[in-house]
Protein backbone atom coordinates (compact mmCIF):
# COMPACT_ATOMS: atom_id res chain seq x y z
CA UNK A 1 0.00 0.00 0.00
CA UNK A 2 1.09 3.58 -0.10
CA UNK A 3 0.85 6.35 2.69
CA UNK A 4 1.54 9.85 3.02
CA UNK A 5 3.49 11.17 5.74
CA UNK A 6 2.56 15.02 5.93
CA UNK A 7 4.80 16.93 7.45
CA UNK A 8 2.84 20.29 8.81
CA UNK A 9 5.54 23.14 9.55
CA UNK A 10 7.14 25.48 7.95
CA UNK A 11 9.32 28.11 10.79
CA UNK A 12 12.87 27.45 9.67
CA UNK A 13 13.35 28.23 13.69
CA UNK A 14 11.83 26.82 16.43
CA UNK A 15 12.85 27.46 19.99
CA UNK A 16 15.16 25.59 21.42
CA UNK A 17 16.37 24.48 17.95
CA UNK A 18 17.57 26.90 14.78
CA UNK A 19 16.26 24.03 12.63
CA UNK A 20 12.60 22.78 12.52
CA UNK A 21 11.88 20.56 15.83
CA UNK A 22 9.23 18.59 13.37
CA UNK A 23 11.98 17.24 10.70
CA UNK A 24 13.43 14.86 13.24
CA UNK A 25 10.12 13.64 14.24
CA UNK A 26 9.64 12.96 10.53
CA UNK A 27 12.27 11.29 10.05
CA UNK A 28 11.78 9.52 13.23
CA UNK A 29 8.63 8.23 11.56
CA UNK A 30 9.88 7.40 8.34
CA UNK A 31 12.86 5.25 10.04
CA UNK A 32 10.54 3.31 11.65
CA UNK A 33 8.05 3.17 8.91
CA UNK A 34 11.30 1.49 6.33
CA UNK A 35 12.42 -0.85 9.02
CA UNK A 36 9.17 -2.52 10.14
CA UNK A 37 6.81 -2.09 7.26
CA UNK A 38 9.21 -2.21 4.54
CA UNK A 39 6.30 -4.15 1.94
CA UNK A 40 4.57 -0.11 1.76
CA UNK A 41 5.66 2.65 -0.05
CA UNK A 42 5.83 5.72 2.60
CA UNK A 43 6.84 9.46 0.96
CA UNK A 44 7.13 12.61 2.84
CA UNK A 45 5.18 15.32 1.81
CA UNK A 46 6.78 18.44 3.37
CA UNK A 47 4.53 21.72 3.62
CA UNK A 48 7.61 24.30 3.55
CA UNK A 49 7.65 22.45 -0.63
CA UNK A 50 4.22 24.40 -1.52
CA UNK A 51 4.43 28.00 -0.73
CA UNK A 52 1.35 29.42 -1.28
CA UNK A 53 -0.06 32.50 -2.49
CA UNK A 54 -1.45 35.42 0.55
CA UNK A 55 -4.64 35.13 -1.48
CA UNK A 56 -6.12 31.47 -0.92
CA UNK A 57 -7.61 29.57 -3.77
CA UNK A 58 -8.14 25.74 -3.17
CA UNK A 59 -7.12 23.12 -6.23
CA UNK A 60 -10.73 22.60 -6.65
CA UNK A 61 -11.25 26.09 -7.34
CA UNK A 62 -8.88 25.96 -10.62
CA UNK A 63 -10.43 25.01 -14.10
CA UNK A 64 -8.37 21.85 -14.93
CA UNK A 65 -6.21 23.53 -16.79
CA UNK A 66 -5.22 26.20 -14.93
CA UNK A 67 -4.61 24.51 -11.39
CA UNK A 68 -0.56 24.99 -10.47
CA UNK A 69 1.18 21.88 -11.42
CA UNK A 70 2.34 21.20 -7.95
CA UNK A 71 -0.95 21.19 -6.88
CA UNK A 72 -2.02 18.68 -9.68
CA UNK A 73 0.99 16.55 -8.38
CA UNK A 74 0.02 16.76 -4.71
CA UNK A 75 -3.74 15.58 -5.96
CA UNK A 76 -2.63 12.58 -7.84
CA UNK A 77 -0.71 11.63 -4.62
CA UNK A 78 -3.34 12.00 -2.41
CA UNK A 79 -6.07 10.13 -4.99
CA UNK A 80 -3.71 7.07 -5.08
CA UNK A 81 -2.48 6.60 -1.68
CA UNK A 82 -4.09 4.34 0.96
CA UNK A 83 -3.69 6.51 3.96
CA UNK A 84 -2.08 9.56 5.67
CA UNK A 85 0.25 10.00 8.77
CA UNK A 86 -0.60 13.37 9.80
CA UNK A 87 2.71 15.67 12.27
CA UNK A 88 1.41 18.34 13.02
CA UNK A 89 3.14 21.03 16.07
CA UNK A 90 0.86 22.78 18.89
CA UNK A 91 -0.01 26.22 18.19
CA UNK A 92 -2.14 27.92 20.69
CA UNK A 93 -3.68 24.20 21.33
CA UNK A 94 -4.85 23.75 18.06
CA UNK A 95 -3.11 22.12 14.55
CA UNK A 96 -0.12 23.79 13.04
CA UNK A 97 -1.76 26.32 10.57
CA UNK A 98 0.61 25.24 8.07
CA UNK A 99 -1.29 21.65 7.57
CA UNK A 100 -4.61 23.54 7.53
CA UNK A 101 -3.50 25.23 5.04
CA UNK A 102 -2.18 22.48 2.98
CA UNK A 103 -4.77 19.91 3.52
CA UNK A 104 -7.80 22.65 3.06
CA UNK A 105 -6.29 23.10 -1.01
CA UNK A 106 -8.32 19.61 -1.54
CA UNK A 107 -11.46 18.47 -1.53
CA UNK A 108 -12.52 15.42 0.77
CA UNK A 109 -13.43 13.42 -2.12
CA UNK A 110 -9.62 12.78 -2.47
CA UNK A 111 -8.70 11.82 1.71
CA UNK A 112 -12.40 9.90 1.94
CA UNK A 113 -12.78 6.63 3.04
CA UNK A 114 -9.13 6.38 3.89
CA UNK A 115 -7.66 6.14 7.25
CA UNK A 116 -5.30 8.18 8.90
CA UNK A 117 -2.90 8.75 11.87
CA UNK A 118 -2.00 11.75 14.24
CA UNK A 119 1.32 12.33 14.92
CA UNK A 120 1.89 15.44 17.52
CA UNK A 121 4.98 16.25 19.24
CA UNK A 122 6.40 19.64 21.46
CA UNK A 123 9.21 21.20 22.77
CA UNK A 124 7.46 21.48 25.98
CA UNK A 125 6.07 18.48 28.04
CA UNK A 126 2.61 17.94 26.47
CA UNK A 127 3.38 16.33 23.45
CA UNK A 128 1.04 18.37 21.49
CA UNK A 129 -1.53 15.93 23.06
CA UNK A 130 -4.20 19.09 22.67
CA UNK A 131 -3.55 19.95 19.16
CA UNK A 132 -4.14 16.43 18.36
CA UNK A 133 -7.90 16.57 19.93
CA UNK A 134 -8.98 19.09 17.46
CA UNK A 135 -7.45 17.24 14.50
CA UNK A 136 -9.64 14.49 15.17
CA UNK A 137 -12.73 16.97 14.12
CA UNK A 138 -10.61 18.49 11.42
CA UNK A 139 -9.56 15.07 9.77
CA UNK A 140 -12.66 13.22 10.07
CA UNK A 141 -14.31 16.04 8.10
CA UNK A 142 -11.40 15.65 5.59
CA UNK A 143 -13.10 11.85 5.52
CA UNK A 144 -10.04 10.46 6.83
CA UNK A 145 -10.92 9.47 9.98
CA UNK A 146 -8.00 9.19 12.32
CA UNK A 147 -7.48 5.66 13.88
CA UNK A 148 -7.59 5.80 17.59
CA UNK A 149 -4.10 5.16 18.90
CA UNK A 150 -1.77 8.53 18.57
CA UNK A 151 1.62 9.42 18.78
CA UNK A 152 2.50 12.36 21.26
CA UNK A 153 6.43 13.19 21.44
CA UNK A 154 7.04 15.44 23.99
CA UNK A 155 10.92 17.27 24.43
CA UNK A 156 11.55 15.99 20.97
CA UNK A 157 14.48 17.66 20.99
CA UNK A 158 15.89 16.21 23.84
CA UNK A 159 14.34 12.79 22.56
CA UNK A 160 15.59 12.54 18.85
CA UNK A 161 18.24 14.11 17.22
CA UNK A 162 18.23 16.31 13.89
CA UNK A 163 18.24 13.05 11.54
CA UNK A 164 15.46 11.07 13.58
CA UNK A 165 17.61 8.81 15.58
CA UNK A 166 17.07 8.65 18.93
CA UNK A 167 19.38 10.98 21.16
CA UNK A 168 22.05 9.03 23.71
CA UNK A 169 19.93 7.64 26.75
CA UNK A 170 16.77 7.01 24.53
CA UNK A 171 15.74 3.11 23.41
CA UNK A 172 14.77 3.09 19.61
CA UNK A 173 12.98 0.22 20.10
CA UNK A 174 10.66 1.46 22.57
CA UNK A 175 9.62 4.17 20.79
CA UNK A 176 9.41 1.96 17.37
CA UNK A 177 7.09 0.51 20.13
CA UNK A 178 5.31 3.78 20.56
CA UNK A 179 5.18 4.45 17.35
CA UNK A 180 3.64 0.66 16.01
CA UNK A 181 0.73 0.78 17.94
CA UNK A 182 -0.60 3.49 15.62
CA UNK A 183 1.23 2.89 12.79
CA UNK A 184 -0.05 -1.10 13.21
CA UNK A 185 -3.59 0.32 12.96
CA UNK A 186 -3.53 2.52 10.29
CA UNK A 187 -2.29 0.14 8.15
CA UNK A 188 -5.29 -2.70 9.35
CA UNK A 189 -7.92 0.24 8.75
CA UNK A 190 -6.05 0.49 5.30
CA UNK A 191 -6.32 -2.97 4.17
CA UNK A 192 -9.67 -3.05 4.93
CA UNK A 193 -10.68 0.11 3.69
CA UNK A 194 -9.09 -0.52 0.11
CA UNK A 195 -10.01 -4.31 0.05
CA UNK A 196 -13.83 -2.86 0.33
CA UNK A 197 -13.25 -0.07 -2.02
CA UNK A 198 -12.34 -2.28 -4.64
CA UNK A 199 -15.91 -3.94 -3.58
CA UNK A 200 -18.04 -1.13 -3.64
CA UNK A 201 -17.26 2.48 -4.82
CA UNK A 202 -17.94 4.43 -1.74
CA UNK A 203 -18.32 8.01 -4.20
CA UNK A 204 -21.23 5.76 -5.62
CA UNK A 205 -22.87 5.30 -2.63
CA UNK A 206 -22.79 8.50 -1.08
CA UNK A 207 -22.44 11.45 -3.59
CA UNK A 208 -19.28 13.07 -3.19
CA UNK A 209 -20.92 17.27 -2.25
CA UNK A 210 -20.00 18.72 -5.76
CA UNK A 211 -22.49 22.01 -6.63
CA UNK A 212 -24.22 23.31 -4.27
CA UNK A 213 -24.44 23.63 -0.10
CA UNK A 214 -27.97 22.52 -0.39
CA UNK A 215 -26.63 18.99 -1.32
CA UNK A 216 -25.92 18.34 2.43
CA UNK A 217 -29.30 19.76 4.00
CA UNK A 218 -32.61 17.49 4.88
CA UNK A 219 -35.34 17.46 2.72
Amino acid sequence: MKFLVFLGTVRESTPPEPARLGVRVAEACLECLKNRYEEHEVELIDALDYPFDTVFKPHFAYPKSKAPSSLNRLAEKIKSSDGFIMISPEYNHSMSPALANLLNHFGSSLFSYKPSAIVTYSAGQWGGMRAAVGMRTFLSELGCLPVSAMVHVPKAQEVFAADGSPQSGEDPVSWFNYFGRTFNQLIWWALAAREHRARDDPHQLVKDFKRDPSQRNAP
